[in-house]
């Protein structure tokens, strides 16, 4: 437990904080369990749709610090390449 007032308020700013960045992050993967679950399905407009908000959701918590800029980097790119092999195995099947 905190001892000095500046303490008590650094613990009070963590924890809000730390509430936000759960929030964005919690929101993040959400999104991108939607990309994937449509590409599962082969639904190749849906997951379009999903990647978009996906990728909206990614860049807020990177810009708002809840996760790191080269972790966005990474998740965006996995969830597009996914996207990307989905079309590129319709196409082939067409």
């Amino acid at each position: 437990m905190p001892n000095t007032k500046s303490a008590k308020k650094r613990l009070r700013q963590n924890i809000k904080r730390r509430e936000r960045n759960r929030y964005y992050v919690r929101r993040m993967k959400t999104e991108a369990k939607k990309v994937l679950k449509a590409v599962e399905e082969k639904n190749l407009e849906l997951a379009k749709e999903q990647l978009k908000v996906a990728m909206k959701w990614i860049q807020r918590a990177a810009a708002r610090g809840a996760i790191h800029k080269n972790e966005a980097a990474r998740r965006q790119s996995r969830i597009a390449s996914a996207v990307a092999k989905l079309e590129k195995e319709l196409a082939a099947q067409a």
